[in-house]
């Protein structure tokens, strides 16, 4: 039977971006895996476009369903049209029934699937769809997708280089606003006290709930104390080691945590880049929350506080357009990667983006309404080893004019990332 529309806490569905690539991969591929963090908006994605093609939900949150499901799996998949399981990390067995009813019946759009952890890296879980199964991720709600923009950022400076240009109404305090908001749909529904409920909720629920069932953590308080150094920490350099120093742990569970972590969508992990142009070049990631308004929260900073001079700003802005990238990289029509740059002697670029092509765009990232020349001190360094593959030099910055630096450096508001389009 087909599954009742889950209830938007925002009062409205909101079109996503990547409800034409989840349709799109159904018309070729015999399973579709729709991933990403719990209350992101999967289940709604996923019911919606089930429903228009008549499909068949069953949902492994729910109790009675996962136990019929891990007492028979084959049983619990053969389906002759389109089935929907939802949260399908809860019985990875599955995996392995539905490679067979594929490998004997191909035909596409077989089965699409939830899940609120990276399924295929799961410890345990077999490697049983290679080549059968197309991976959708979903982020939580983009600038773009909560107030009807484009978010065509990436595409357009790809195709305009330091031609582009933008003018915005955007001002300081509204950026700091939307960090505090994030983008899940219950806490963009909310506000005050209502929405930090939310997050301190989501967290533990994380916790307790999904980390402790992949894992055999014993001690949730080591890995919650382990969250607040890392939303404090949120786009600065991932020290495994000096985490471990501050936790009194071994570095070895540290990296485990870190991981777990990753495979719940609660952080991100932003490689360095390197093309050997220099060795004086590190090769340490940065880490960000994957949602600003939970990394504002688990640090105590609300609007109020962020306003004042000596809040901890800086990290959140850059944390936050680098996710905003991240969104934006799983529908953009230009296949590019995400990094940062950073050398021995700390000159570095906030993000790196590099196509298939080997051209790059490096951006900076400030919080203040004003840009100066040395503001494009880590771009000049990188295009002076890149030569002619250096596309365009952003700075992004709080301001709402687009100001020209040099033949390729361009300043640009912040908001350009989801309010223009390619």
């Amino acid at each position: 039977m087909a599954h009742k529309l889950p209830r938007s806490p925002i009062g409205r569905l909101l079109p996503r971006h990547a409800t034409r690539a989840v349709e799109d991969a159904l018309e070729d591929t015999r399973v579709v895996l729709v991933n990403g963090a719990r209350q992101c908006g999967k289940s709604t994605i996923v019911a919606q476009i089930g429903g228009e093609r008549g499909g068949t939900w069953r949902s492994l949150d729910r109790a009675a369903t996962r136990q019929a499901a891990e007492f028979d799996p084959t049983s619990f998949v053969r389906e002759d049209e389109l089935l929907i399981i939802d949260e399908v990390q809860r019985v990875p067995e599955l995996l392995l029934a539905i490679k067979e009813v594929v490998d004997a019946d191909p035909r596409p759009g077989r089965f699409l699937l939830t899940g609120s952890a990276r399924v295929l890296g799961l410890r345990g879980v077999p490697d049983a769809l290679p080549g059968r199964m197309e991976t959708i991720e979903l982020w939580p709600l983009s600038q773009g997708e909560i107030e009807g923009r484009p978010d065509g950022f990436v595409d357009a400076v790809f195709e305009q280089g330091p031609g582009l240009r933008h003018q915005s109404d955007e001002l300081r305090s509204g950026y700091i606003d939307r960090i505090v908001r994030g983008g899940f749909p219950e806490a963009v529904a909310r506000e005050g006290r209502r929405r930090e409920a939310f997050f301190d909720n989501y967290v533990a629920d994380i916790v307790n709930r999904e980390v402790m069932q992949l894992s055999e953590i014993e001690r949730g308080h080591e890995m919650r104390s382990l969250i607040r150094l890392l939303a404090a920490r949120s786009g600065q350099l991932l020290v495994p080691g000096a985490l471990a120093g501050l936790l009194g742990l071994p570095q070895t569970t540290v990296s485990r945590y870190l991981g777990l972590l990753e495979e719940v969508f609660l952080i991100k992990r932003i490689p360095a880049w390197s093309r050997n142009l220099s060795g004086r070049a590190v090769s340490t990631a940065k880490v960000a929350m994957v949602d600003s308004g939970i990394a504002a929260n688990l640090i105590g900073q609300d609007a109020a506080s962020l306003r004042r001079l000596e809040s901890p700003l800086g990290g959140l802005v850059e944390a936050f357009v680098a996710m905003e990238m991240a969104r934006q990289l799983t529908w953009s029509r230009t296949r590019a990667e995400l990094s940062h740059y950073r050398t021995k002697d700390q000159v570095e670029v906030d993000i790196v983006l590099e196509d298939r092509r080997g051209r790059v765009v490096a951006i900076d990232v400030k919080a203040s309404a004003t840009v100066r020349p040395d503001d494009f001190k880590g771009i000049n360094h990188l295009a002076a080893r890149l030569g002619g593959d250096l596309l365009a030099g952003i700075v992004l910055y709080a301001g709402t004019e687009t100001l020209p630096f040099g033949e390729k450096n361009r300043a640009l508001p912040i908001s350009t990332l989801w309010e223009l389009g390619s």
